[in-house]
Formats: structure tokens, C-alpha cells, sequence
């Protein structure tokens, strides 16, 4: 047996498994992680028989392990070693490993939260932090911590980045062992700057080419997806003509078995290949004799938007440990060579780590498991918590397709059990489901299958009906479909398989084309759309988004669609239409009446400012019919009204200055009150509590208001000063009065709009006042602003005392030099005050 870096620490990793439950194990790529650490553990003593699960983020890198793994052994596949995989399992009654996907391991715990004859769960890749690997490990936490005793369900986290002390703390500071590798030197190559639009694959095309001339042995690619992947490859055979000892091998999840492994197996000898890859191949697979490596920087990541319901795709910079691994797959067996195609400058740049799936995708799917688990996700361990308004999102859309019992989003209704116990996303399950309760169980798999898939139609427009009729046999695939068409059709299948019983309210017309509609909308009832205008590309949804046709397409004769995807991609600032089918909206008087909502209206129409009553008839934001509604209610014609209030804000009400310096002083009063003894008897009448209790206060004086004019002419002053029990506006008056009396006889307004409160006097209608002047019986010193005969300020102070006795010499002799004419004393303590330029009879 070949020897591997991993070997040197297993047994440390032996002792900290016998010692502890659980433990992290830190090893880079290539290190040998996937290949020896199960084999070295399945003879423990403490493993006692049991078996060990061995989790892969992906089905491809799941089959190889196993593959491997049985190979290490000399046995086939399925009987020490074996997978289980979507749509593909080998395992035996002899099978001790079985390395599976993340989804079948959470489906295998909400059936045996205990994993009952299950020794040990060890996550792979964890760094990877797939949304599901995080599911998988709360659940596995939580199931041991509430139902296994002895013999203890060992959990072990392997990890190919550095973030060993963080896994550790969440498993109850686990044991590390850390693994170096053996890593060849690798040359990094950079290339020139990025530019922001520059399509990527002219420079990839000319780096592939200039490593074929300068370098030996295989050459590894990382495109961020299948289009690139389908380009550079197009490019590269038109190049390299008449050379058939290079070896071209796409390499992504969607292709089939023989076509993976052509990637993945070393190149015959005498030839080398070059691999077109996305980032499967970053940690999860061994590709054998590769030396090579061309990173184009990119990865095509999912990214949900709580706003809009919907998952974009985009393309983004990678990051640094992402390109660390990438270019260590050039030195696992020599030296080899990473050209990066972007500069060192802009590599200091990326961001550290990238982002953990749970913090950016749709949570659906887990918020179905936790409900069905009987959680939520402040109760169970995470690396990282679900975010909040994801999961409600989540939750939102599983409301509304009746996975819950009414009024209660904690227990599932028997529908949402049987959509949980479905391998597919919620809404492809309630498809399913639903589907199967109309008679058109077969449409519904295939239907199903052919959105759990990517498209399996190049070009030819957007209506999922083609797609459908290659799915059926009906029509025949085109070169290079033939392996999606495959795997939907097994897909469909094992949907056939897993759905029970007998329809209970079957259509009359189960092969009439509308039912493909009535299908979609089933999974994606917010993806309803409606033409904006005939014969227009332009759609608006349900959910109250636009979408649009990107180029002319048949569908859009249809003034009713159902979107069964959209989004937008890099570069492109609308929502576009990718697949779609027609809808008959007849339909939501039918099986679909459930997404219809009857609503009665009273609100302002914006555009005619008048209030105005109708009743809907609604599917989502799309308004099917409208009616006027007569005899408003008083009770519900005042709720409108208020809630306009609420929305344009208090301004929309005759607010005058007076009137908000009377807010201010009334304010004032009541913190005074409040910063000594917590209490006070003055209201709060701050705008947010006037919004608040609209009810009270502005309620009892709508009767006549039916414009948005008449709003103006409500006598808000009197409305708000009855706010003010007796005898609280004597109280007012007297401790913050609007004006005050200053020496010289004025009687000077007060500015209550900061606090303390503004008196801005011109200088000479100060002389004689020792001190500032204070309100609220003392508690409160005003601000001063002294101005000067013109009126602009010469000093701001709320200690008139020091004023007087350290600056007033400076600021006398400048005033005195531009207003000559004007009455200067040197002591102005003693001196008369005036509010003219001198005091009468000077």
C-alpha cells in the first residue's frame, strides 16, 4: 500500500476517537483523508462492529471515495464498502462503510434519529459547509445528545482548511489532529488584471495552450461553470486540431458515469489531458496525474434572496483558501505549476474564506426538516445560525403550500409529513403530491424531474413543454442531451416509485396541455405571471416582481405564464425568463382555488388621492377582478384612513412651527421629569407615539375627510393641546414658555427644536443679567446665542456669569470697532440695557 501524509497522524487521530466522541481532523487535499481514514478506524475496539457513515458533498466525489475505498481493500464495490447516492446505491449485507450524500443522511436520521448500528459519522469536506452538511450535523448532534447512551455515536469532522479550533468549539472542544501533507513545490504563474466585463474564456483558451507547449503531463482547468466549460472546449478543438495525444475531459456533476470517470482515471499512456472543471474538483476528487494547474478564479455560486423569494445564480471571485487548494492539485505527486489567471495584486484582495451555504441559500428545505425533527434552529448546535429572515421566507412559502396545520408553524399538517418524507425540494414535493391527488401522477414525475435537473434543452426557446415531450419519448434528443434526458428519466422513475396511494379527486382530461400550468403553479404559486401588455415580453408575477423575455419567444403570445425559472445572471439588471408554460387563470376557480384570495379594499388610490373601496379577487399580487364595494363601514373607512397616515407619516396632517415648538416644550418637560424619578405627568407625544395611538387622538375627527386635501384642513393645534389635561397647559406656559423677557424689556421667542432650548438676544439686551437664564423652575438652563446689532452670532454660552468676566473685553472691542455708533460699557453688569443702539437719554 502506497504511503500517505495522512498515515503519520492516525494515531493520534485513533487515541483522540478512543478518548472522546468526537473529534476534528485538519489534513489539506491530497493528504489522504478520504481514502485511509475510515479504513483505519473500522477496527477499533470501540467501534464494536458498528458501522461508519462517511459523508461527501457531492454524488460524483460520493461514488469515487466508495470506489477507492473498496479498491484499497481489493473487494468491489457493496461489500465492505459501498454509497448511497440520489438515483444510485451499492451496498451489501456485508457493507461496514457507506459513503453517502448529505441529503440521504439527514432523510436516514428523521427515520432513526438514534442511527442505530452506527459506530461513528464522519463529515468530509466539512470546510465545504454545504447547507446540508450543517443540517446533518445539528440533527446528528441532537439525536445522539437525546437518544444514544452506550455505545456512543462517534462524530468526526475533517477538514481541509485551517479552521480546526472553531469546529472544535462547537463539539465541545474536540480534540484537533492536524495533518501537514506532502505538498510539492508549486510555481505560482500570475496573470495580467481582470478588467470588470472581460469574458474569461479567450484567456483561459491561450493559458491552456501555452501549458501544453511549456509544461508536461495533465492539465487541471477551474471554470466557475457548464457554459464556460462548453465554450473552452469548443475553442480548445478548433485549436488544437490534429493532436490526438491531448485528451479533452469536461468534468461537472451533470454528466453521466463514463464521462466523469474519463476525467477522473489517469490518461492512457503516451497522452495527456486537459480537464475542464468547476470547483468539484477543488477538494472532493483526485484526478490523477495532474501537474497543471489553470485557475481562472470563478465560481458560479447560489444566492437566495429573502426579498424576492427567488435564487440567483452569480458568478464570484473565489477565495484565497479556495485558490490555495485549487493550485495545490499541481504538486501532489511533483512539482508543479498554477497559473492564476489574475494578479497578485488583486489576490491580496479576495476575501479569506468563503461564506458558509446555510448564510445564503434558500432554507426551504431545512426549515421543513427542523419541523418535521420537531425544532427550531435556536434549539439545535450550528456553526453558523440559519439567518432569521431567511427562515422566515422559508417558512412563508411552506405556509403556502399547506405544510403546516392552521396557525401553527411548528407542527406539519399530513401533507407537510408526506412532502418531508420526499427526497426533493418542498416544492417540487408538494408538486408531486398534489400531482398525484389529480390523476396526473405521470406528468408530475416527470415534470418534477425535469426541474430538479438543470435544462436539458439547449436553445429553443422557454416553454417547458419541449422539454416535457423529450422526457416522454415524444420527441427525440439532440446530440449532447441525451445524458440529461437519461437522468431525468430515471429521475422521474424513482419519483414514480416513491409516490402512494390512489388519486382522490382526479381531472376529467388528464392529458390536456394546461395541466403542465396547473403543475407549476402547484410548486411555485408566487411564480404566476401576467403579461404586462399583449404580445409583450414584459411579466409581472405573483410576488409582485417583473420578469421579462430576453429575446423574442413563442410564449410570449400567452397572457398567462408560470415561471419555472428565472433570474438574473452577471451583467444583467432585470429578472429573465429561462422556462416557462402557459396558464389557463380559468384553472384558479378550479384545483387551484386554494391560491385564491378574496379581499375587501379600503384604501387611497395614490393616483386619484381619494379613498377608495373595492373588493378583489387576488392570487398573490395579481389582481384577477376588482368590484366596487357601496355603504362603507365607518370602522373600516377610519382604519384606512389612519393606515394612510401611518404610511405618508404625520406631515401629511397641518403642522406649523408654532405647533412643533409646542411638541418640543411639552417634550422637554416630560424628560426633565423623567431623569429625576423615572415618572412624569406630562404625555408623550413624540411623533412615533402619535402614530401609535392614532386611534385616540386623530380617530374622532375623520368623518368628512375623502381627499387627501382635507387632511389639511383638520385642526390638528386643537387636537393635540386636548392631549393636555387641566392643569398642565398653565403648567406649560409657565415652566417652558414660548417667549422670555430679557433685561431690556423684550420678550425674545425661545427655540425648543434643540436641546437645552435657544435664546438667541442681540448682546445689549443682556446687560445687567448676572446669570443665563433658566425654565422649569430652575431645572433647566437655556442656551444662549448672543448676537450681535445685525444679528448674526458673536458668541454661544450657557454661562453668561464666565461670558462676562473672561470674554466680553474681546468681543467688545471687535463689536465696538464695527458698530461704533452702538453703546459698549466696560462693565456691563451695571450697565443699561437696551434694544436700541443706545439706552435712552445717552
Amino acid at each position: 500500500m502506497i504511503s500517505l501524509p495522512i498515515d503519520a497522524v492516525l494515531p493520534a487521530l485513533r487515541q483522540a476517537l478512543e478518548n472522546r466522541d468526537e473529534a476534528v481532523l485538519e489534513a489539506p487535499p491530497g493528504a489522504g483523508k478520504t481514502t485511509r481514514v475510515p479504513l483505519a478506524l473500522l477496527d477499533e475496539p470501540w467501534l464494536a462492529g458498528q458501522s461508519i457513515l462517511m459523508l461527501e458533498p457531492r454524488r460524483l466525489a460520493a461514488r469515487a471515495a466508495a470506489e477507492r475505498l473498496a479498491s484499497e481493500l481489493g473487494e468491489k464495490v457493496g461489500e465492505t464498502v459501498g454509497y448511497r447516492i440520489r438515483l444510485d446505491s451499492k451496498v451489501g449485507p456485508k457493507t461496514r462503510i457507506e459513503v453517502v450524500t448529505e441529503g440521504i443522511l439527514t432523510r436516514r436520521l428523521q427515520a432513526d434519529p438514534a442511527l442505530e448500528g452506527v459506530g461513528l459519522v464522519i463529515f468530509d469536506e466539512f470546510h465545504e459547509r454545504s447547507l446540508d452538511a450543517d443540517l446533518a450535523l445539528a440533527l446528528s448532534l441532537n439525536g445522539r445528545e437525546l437518544l444514544r447512551d452506550d455505545p456512543p455515536l462517534k462524530v468526526l469532522l475533517m477538514s481541509a482548511t485551517l479552521e480546526g479550533e472553531r469546529l472544535s468549539r462547537l463539539l465541545n472542544d474536540a480534540p484537533v489532529v492536524s495533518s501537514e501533507g506532502r505538498m510539492h513545490p508549486v510555481d505560482i504563474r500570475w496573470g495580467r488584471p481582470f478588467q470588470p466585463g472581460e469574458f474569461i474564456e479567450p484567456r483561459v483558451v491561450d493559458s491552456v495552450l501555452q501549458a501544453l507547449a511549456d509544461q508536461t503531463g495533465s492539465v487541471l482547468v477551474f471554470l466557475p461553470g457548464q457554459a464556460e466549460i462548453r465554450r473552452v472546449h469548443q475553442s480548445l478543438q478548433e485549436a488544437l486540431g490534429e493532436r490526438p495525444e491531448v485528451l479533452l475531459c469536461p468534468l461537472h456533476g451533470e454528466l453521466d458515469l463514463d464521462a466523469q470517470r474519463a476525467a477522473i482515471d489517469p490518461a492512457p499512456e503516451g497522452l495527456r489531458k486537459v480537464v475542464l472543471a468547476t470547483n468539484i474538483a477543488e477538494t472532493s476528487l483526485t484526478i490523477d496525474g495532474v501537474r497543471v494547474v489553470i485557475d481562472a478564479g470563478l465560481a458560479r455560486v447560489p444566492r437566495f434572496d429573502p426579498g424576492s423569494g427567488m435564487t440567483r445564480l452569480d458568478t464570484q471571485r473565489i477565495s484565497r483558501a479556495s485558490a490555495t487548494q485549487r493550485a495545490g492539485r499541481a504538486g501532489r505527486l511533483e512539482p508543479g505549476v498554477c497559473y492564476r489567471l489574475w494578479s497578485e495584486a488583486q489576490h491580496d484582495q479576495l476575501a479569506a474564506h468563503g461564506s458558509a451555504e446555510i448564510m445564503q441559500a434558500d432554507l426551504a428545505g431545512l426549515a421543513l426538516q427542523l419541523a418535521r425533527w420537531g425544532v427550531t434552529p435556536e434549539q439545535l448546535r450550528w456553526l453558523d445560525q440559519p439567518p432569521t429572515a431567511a427562515f422566515a421566507q422559508a417558512q412563508d412559502l411552506l405556509a403556502r403550500l399547506n405544510a403546516f396545520k392552521p396557525g401553527c408553524r411548528d407542527n406539519l399538517s399530513e401533507h407537510g409529513q408526506a412532502m418531508a418524507e420526499l427526497p426533493a425540494h418542498p416544492r417540487i414535493a408538494h408538486l408531486l403530491l398534489r400531482g398525484q391527488d389529480l390523476g396526473l401522477a405521470q406528468m408530475a414525475c416527470d415534470v418534477a424531474a425535469l426541474l430538479g435537473e438543470r435544462d436539458i434543452q439547449r436553445g429553443g426557446g422557454a416553454d417547458l413543454h419541449s422539454r416535457l415531450a423529450l422526457v416522454s419519448g415524444e420527441s427525440k434528443a439532440a446530440r449532447g442531451s441525451h445524458g440529461g434526458v437519461q437522468r431525468a428519466r430515471q429521475l422521474a422513475r424513482q419519483y414514480r416509485g416513491l409516490l402512494r396511494g390512489k388519486p382522490r379527486a382526479p381531472v376529467a382530461d388528464p392529458d390536456h396541455p394546461r395541466w403542465l400550468g396547473a403543475l407549476l403553479a402547484l410548486a411555485y404559486p408566487d411564480r404566476v405571471a401576467q403579461q404586462r401588455r399583449e404580445g409583450g415580453a414584459e411579466y409581472r408575477l405573483a410576488n409582485g416582481r417583473a420578469a421579462l423575455f430576453a429575446e423574442v419567444d413563442a410564449l410570449m403570445k400567452c397572457p398567462w405564464l408560470v415561471i419555472a425559472d428565472l433570474g438574473s445572471r452577471q451583467g444583467q439588471r432585470e429578472e429573465r425568463i429561462y422556462l416557462a408554460a402557459e396558464f389557463d387563470p380559468a384553472l384558479l376557480e378550479g384545483v387551484l382555488a386554494e391560491q385564491v384570495e378574496r379581499v375587501d379594499i379600503l384604501d387611497w388610490d395614490e393616483r386619484e388621492q381619494v379613498l377608495r373601496a373595492e373588493r378583489q379577487v387576488k392570487v398573490g399580487e395579481l389582481v384577477l377582478s376588482r368590484e366596487p364595494l357601496p355603504g362603507l363601514d365607518d370602522e373600516a373607512r377610519a382604519r384606512a384612513l389612519l393606515g394612510l397616515v401611518r404610511r405618508k407619516g404625520l406631515n401629511l396632517l397641518s403642522w406649523t412651527p408654532e405647533l412643533r415648538q409646542w411638541q418640543a416644550r411639552v417634550a422637554l418637560l416630560r424628560q426633565l421629569d423623567l431623569a429625576k424619578d423615572g415618572h412624569s405627568e406630562w404625555p408623550d407625544l413624540a411623533d412615533e407615539t402619535l402614530l401609535a395611538s392614532l386611534e385616540v387622538w386623530l380617530q374622532p375627527y375623520l368623518g368628512k375627510v375623502s381627499r387627501l386635501s382635507h387632511f389639511a384642513a383638520l385642526d390638528l393645534p386643537s387636537m393635540l393641546r386636548n392631549l393636555l389635561p387641566w392643569p398642565l397647559p398653565q403648567r406649560l406656559e409657565e415652566q417652558a414658555p414660548a417667549h422670555l423677557t430679557v433685561p431690556s424689556g423684550s420678550n425674545i421667542r425661545l427655540d425648543y427644536s434643540e436641546n437645552p432650548p435657544i435664546l438667541a438676544v442681540r448682546l445689549q439686551e443682556l446687560f445687567g443679567l448676572a446669570d443665563t437664564p433658566r425654565i422649569a423652575n430652575g431645572r433647566q438652563q437655556v442656551k444662549l446665542h448672543l448676537l450681535s446689532p445685525a444679528r448674526r452670532p458673536v458668541q454661544v454660552t450657557q454661562d453668561l456669569a464666565n461670558f462676562w468676566r473672561t470674554t466680553y473685553a474681546e468681543v467688545k472691542k471687535d463689536l465696538k470697532g464695527r458698530y461704533p455708533k452702538h453703546y459698549w460699557p466696560d462693565d456691563p453688569l451695571v450697565a443699561e440695557a437696551t434694544a436700541r443702539a443706545k439706552p435712552r437719554g445717552t
